[in-house]
C-alpha cells in the first residue's frame, strides 16, 4: 500500500504559487499534467476552474504552474431525461455528462458552447432534447465510434483538455438496497427511497479505454469528485482495471468531498465515511489527500436544504485522517440558489498541492 505523500497546505484564494521576478526557482518542475474523474454537475463545474489554468495553445514554454495537458473521465450510466432517450432510441451510450464537460471546457462565451447547452423547449419530438447530445448522437451514427464522436465534438469546441467514457460498453447501474432488494437502472436507484449498501455494474467489469489508463499512469494530480457519491463516483471506479490503476498511480490523488448530502446517496454520511463507501467498492486505499469544506453555511441556505432533507456534510477530520488520508480543509464552497463548489478556490489548492507532489515526482 502506497503511503500519503504529505503535501504542505495550499492557499485557498484560488492563486497559484509563482517564481518571483518571471525565473523559475531552483528544481522548477514542468506544467503539470491533471486528471479529473467523476460525473454530473460537480465534475463540469471543477473544469471550469481547471480550463483557466491550461497552457495556452502555442505557449512555449508553459509558465509553472499551468496545467499542459488536462483530461476528464466521464460517467456514462445515465438513462434518464435526453440522454436516456438517446441511449434507449439509438442505443448508445449517454452523452449528457460528456456534453456538459465538453463545454465546460470550451469558451462558454462561444456561440458554439451556447448552441451545445441548448435545450429545446416545444416540439413533440425534440422537446427536452439538448442539441449537444443530438449532435453526438448524430456522430456516432456517422462514425460508428461513440468515443470518436466525443473527440470530434471536443475539437469542434476547441477544449482546453481531452474527455474520455471511462467505458464504452453499454453498461447498466444495479445497486442492492439495505432492505436487499436490486433496483436496476441510475433513475430508479436515484428515485428508490431505501439506502444504497453495494453497487454494480451489469455486464461486470466492463473494459475502460486505453487513453484513461495512460492517463493515470502520467498525471502529477489526480481527483475524484465532487459528484454523486454512486452514480458519479464510484461508477467509475468499478470499471475493470480503474481503482487498480489508481492504487498504483504516482500521481498525487485527491478526493474532492461534496458540500452536501443526497438524498439515496449519501444522507447521514460524513465526509469519512464517503471515503470509506468508496473503499468498499475499490477494496483497496486510493487517496493521499481529501478537499473538504469546514466553512460555514448561511441560515437561508441551511433550512433550504434542510426543507429537502439535506445537510452539510460533516468534516471529521480527525477520522478522515485515519484512514490514512491527509486533509485540505477550506472554505471552498459558493452559496447561491443551488450550493456549489468554488471553482477559483477548489483550482487554487489543488494545483498547489499538485506543484508540490510534482516537485518530489520529479
Amino acid at each position: 500500500m502506497r503511503h500519503p505523500q504529505n503535501t504542505a497546505p495550499p492557499a485557498n484564494d484560488g492563486s497559484i504559487p509563482q517564481p518571483a521576478n518571471g525565473t523559475e526557482p531552483t528544481g522548477a518542475i514542468r506544467p503539470l499534467r491533471v486528471l479529473a474523474i467523476g460525473g454530473g454537475t460537480g465534475l463540469s463545474t471543477l473544469l471550469r476552474g481547471l480550463r483557466r489554468h491550461v497552457a495556452a495553445p502555442g505557449q512555449t514554454p508553459p509558465l509553472p504552474g499551468t496545467i499542459s495537458d488536462l483530461a476528464a473521465v466521464v460517467t456514462v450510466t445515465d438513462d434518464g431525461g435526453s440522454s436516456g432517450r438517446l441511449r434507449k432510441d439509438f442505443n448508445m451510450l449517454p452523452p449528457g455528462d460528456l456534453r456538459n464537460c465538453m463545454v465546460a471546457l470550451s469558451e462558454e462565451e462561444d456561440l458554439l458552447a451556447q448552441l451545445f447547452s441548448h435545450r429545446f423547449r416545444a416540439g413533440q419530438s425534440l422537446q427536452g432534447h439538448n442539441f449537444g447530445n443530438l449532435f453526438v448522437a448524430a456522430l456516432t451514427e456517422i462514425t460508428g465510434d461513440f468515443a470518436l464522436a466525443i473527440e470530434l465534438s471536443s475539437k469542434i469546441l476547441a477544449t482546453r483538455g481531452r474527455i474520455y467514457p471511462v467505458t464504452t460498453a453499454n453498461a447498466t447501474l444495479v445497486a442492492r438496497m439495505d432492505d436487499g432488494s436490486l433496483v436496476r437502472g441510475e433513475t430508479n436507484i436515484t428515485a428508490s427511497r431505501r439506502r444504497i449498501v453495494e453497487l454494480m455494474l451489469d455486464p461486470p467489469d466492463p473494459a475502460p479505454l486505453p487513453e484513461t489508463l495512460e492517463a493515470i499512469e502520467h498525471a502529477n494530480l489526480i481527483t475524484v469528485g465532487p459528484g454523486s457519491l454512486y452514480t458519479s463516483l464510484i461508477t467509475n471506479l468499478l470499471v475493470q482495471d480503474i481503482s487498480t490503476a489508481l492504487a498504483n498511480a504516482r500521481g498525487l490523488r485527491v478526493f474532492v468531498c461534496n458540500l452536501m448530502t443526497q438524498a439515496n446517496e449519501s444522507l447521514g454520511l460524513t465526509a469519512s465515511e464517503h471515503i470509506e463507501r468508496i473503499y468498499e467498492h475499490t477494496r483497496e486505499p486510493i487517496f493521499d489527500c481529501a478537499l473538504v469544506n469546514t466553512a460555514p453555511f448561511s441560515q437561508e441556505t441551511l433550512d433550504r436544504y434542510a426543507a429537502e432533507g439535506a445537510s452539510p456534510i460533516v468534516a471529521d477530520i480527525d477520522r478522515i485522517q485515519a484512514l490514512g488520508v491527509r486533509v485540505i480543509a477550506g472554505d471552498f464552497a459558493s452559496e447561491g440558489n443551488v450550493v456549489r463548489h468554488a471553482a477559483g478556490r477548489v483550482t487554487g489548492a489543488l494545483l498547489a498541492m499538485g506543484l508540490s507532489a510534482a516537485r518530489r515526482q520529479d
